[in-house]
């Protein structure tokens, strides 16, 4: 091993001797890989292939200790901070050049009580491994829509998908957290322990510590259900939305309906003349008994002349990873996004005006339903606070190579400014790139004030930067 330069949070490079690093990589469980390390390049990559960062040191943790041994390391030398659980972050926040790279993923226990329906999960857990414990039981707490997703990044800035409109965000069905804060101290946190902390950790990002494990609340799920897409033929968007705002109004919690727009990706399912086409696509799940939720859909499946109707019993964990071929690492993704408390007609045409000047094949406009539970529990309950949320759109270009970036780019852009007047202003702090430091203000709304309080107690000098950050009333950035 020899001498290492790692960035510190001055923004200069401190060199680290070899004796130092060695005697800290002798403490760690897990280990430390280095720039020219063996697996190195595998263990930097993150899904958005749009970030590309050179990390000056990779502590790779297999549990608390390792965590609290990283942080104090840290401290001690005044390095830059990274945190990645799953590394799914559409900012890249998990990563930064030069910096100490704390790696969660290899903590990927999921343990799961049954009879209490609850879950233990460790933050290196992906969606895809959390439900395939809990749906040995029958149990599923609400997640997002992409199997590979982290559940750490998901729960603290939220989360949302499926289940959200029946159980809660992720964030309401967690129960308590083990939290290694800024100074390396190890604390609980629950409705009854550190309180103030727990309220911040549900849609606060990781501004306040790093969770080494989480709870979650269980709810009985599949493990079938009646879910599937609706595949129209673009020319009817108008009318079809239309129609989808007024059922969408009247959905009981169970049913969530999501809009998707975008070229034909080549399902099998779909004839070939329907491939590559603009088309509108209903995604639906009804979390409930599957004779209701037939009944509950039939409405949306007797609109328009699709291409296919795919709705039928399918088992929870496959529709959860549905979309996963169409969200795989390895691209470049660039995200706008708006949260809507109604689709005006003025905005449905924006949408669809939009389609037609697509930028790639796997580029997509997506709605997400919200409503429902979300919508029940009070704004300042915990740090998430759009509550009034019915739609979340998600602007979401998607291309293979960066000569593509700057078209792709601007059509995201061109969208997300159309559709701002028909906004609320709010955003989902999880679907905000990497250049919209200036929206955390507007992700957290009227929490702001209170989340820069809860900084000034846990992290004062802003060791947890490299996120959407809440800076310290200090400033320190």
């Amino acid at each position: 091993m020899t001498d290492i330069q790692v960035l510190t949070m001055s923004g200069s490079n401190v060199t680290l001797s070899a004796e130092n690093v060695s005697n800290f990589a002798s403490t760690l469980r897990g280990g430390l890989t280095l720039p020219g390390d063996d697996h190195y390049d595998e263990q930097r990559e993150i899904w958005n292939a749009m970030i590309d960062r050179k990390p000056g040191m990779i502590v790779r943790c297999q549990g608390a200790a390792d965590v609290t041994h990283a942080v104090q390391f840290a401290r001690e030398h005044d390095l830059l901070v990274t945190v990645r659980g799953a590394g799914h972050n559409i900012a890249g926040s998990s990563i930064a050049e030069g910096g100490m790279l704390i790696d969660l993923s290899p903590m990927k226990s999921v343990y799961v009580d049954p009879s209490a329906c609850i879950a233990r999960v460790e933050p290196g857990v992906t969606l895809g491994d959390l439900d395939a414990e809990t749906q040995l039981h029958g149990l599923a707490t609400p997640v997002g829509i992409n199997t590979t997703t982290g559940i750490a990044g998901l729960t603290l800035g939220g989360g949302f998908g499926w289940l959200s409109r029946k159980h809660g965000l992720t964030a309401d069905n967690l129960l308590s957290a083990d939290v290694v804060t800024a100074d390396g101290t190890r604390l609980r946190a629950s409705a009854d322990e550190n309180p103030d902390l727990f309220w911040g950790l549900r849609g606060g990002g990781g501004n306040f510590g790093i969770v080494t494990s989480f709870e979650f609340m269980l709810h009985p799920v599949g493990p079938e259900v009646m879910s599937g897409v609706i595949v129209h033929p673009f020319k009817d968007a108008p009318a079809l939305l239309r129609s989808y705002r007024e059922f969408a109004a009247q959905a009981p919690d169970e049913l969530t309906v999501w809009v998707v727009l975008r070229k034909a990706p080549p399902l099998p399912f779909l004839s070939e003349d329907v491939h590559g086409t603009d088309v509108l696509i209903f995604a639906c799940l009804y979390a409930g008994d599957m004779a209701e939720g037939e009944k509950a859909l039939q409405p949306l499946r007797e609109l328009g002349t699709p291409h296919a109707d795919m709705i039928s019993p399918h088992p929870y964990c496959g529709f959860q990873g549905a979309f996963d071929p169409l969200l795989t690492p390895g691209r470049r993704n660039y995200w706008k996004s708006h949260d809507f408390t109604e689709l005006h007609d003025e905005l449905l045409d924006v949408l669809t005006s939009a389609v037609p000047e697509l930028p790639s094949p796997e580029t997509e406009i997506f709605i997400a339903h919200m409503g429902g539970f979300t919508s029940r529990v009070p704004a300042d309950a915990t740090a998430y606070r759009h509550r009034d949320a019915q739609f979340i759109m998600n602007v979401h270009g998607r291309w293979e190579h960066a000569a593509d970036d700057e078209r792709g780019i601007g059509w995201c852009r061109d969208l997300f400014d159309a559709a701002t007047p028909y906004a609320t202003g709010g955003v989902y702090v999880n679907f905000m790139t990497e250049e919209e430091g200036g929206r955390v203000a507007e992700a957290y709304g009227a929490s702001y004030d209170r989340l820069v309080q809860l900084k000034n107690t846990y992290d004062p000098d802003n060791v947890f930067r490299f996120n959407q950050n809440i800076a310290p009333s200090g400033g320190t950035a």
